[in-house]
């Protein structure tokens, strides 16, 4: 594993520890040429998951777009990285746990927005207004009577 900082090869692991529900490893590093410490993660390689767009196009899917998507609506909000990690991996396994290597985009838009609002409701909506391609200020008003019945 390369550093960051000055890439040297050259580490020792500091402490591991499992995340995401056992589906992943995380480790804590310290660079022996430079000293500066930092974070990896390790996790199963798992063959391709084809995303059905909604104009109909494929493509692979993409965890670190799930994640900086999810990152991007959790900006400034109480979410740290590893609850985001944590999330991005629960979709990932219920995508997976299904019997086709495809799926729609609709599908994981719909699994992001039922674990999202457990996670905080600002990021809920922020991502439901990118999502569900909110145009007025009524679209805001229907999701946030929406998400006031959960």
């Amino acid at each position: 594993m390369k550093c960051p900082a000055c890439s040297s090869d050259e580490s020792k692991v500091l402490e591991s520890r499992e995340v995401s529900e056992g589906e992943s490893i995380r480790r804590r590093r310290e660079c022996l040429a430079c000293n500066a410490r930092f974070t990896t993660y390790e996790r199963i390689e798992r063959p391709n998951l084809v995303v059905i767009k909604k104009d109909g196009t494929r493509e692979l899917f993409d965890r670190v777009k799930l994640q900086v998507g999810l990152s991007h609506a959790a900006e400034k909000r109480p979410v740290s990285q590893l609850q985001i990690e944590e999330l991005v991996s629960r979709i990932e396994r219920r995508l997976y746990e299904g019997d086709s290597a495809e799926v729609s985009s609709t599908m994981i838009g719909e699994y992001v927005m039922e674990n999202l609002a457990r996670l905080d409701e600002v990021a809920y909506l922020r991502f439901a207004s990118v999502y569900r391609d909110f145009d007025t200020l009524a679209d805001f008003d229907e999701e946030l009577k929406q998400l006031r019945k959960k």
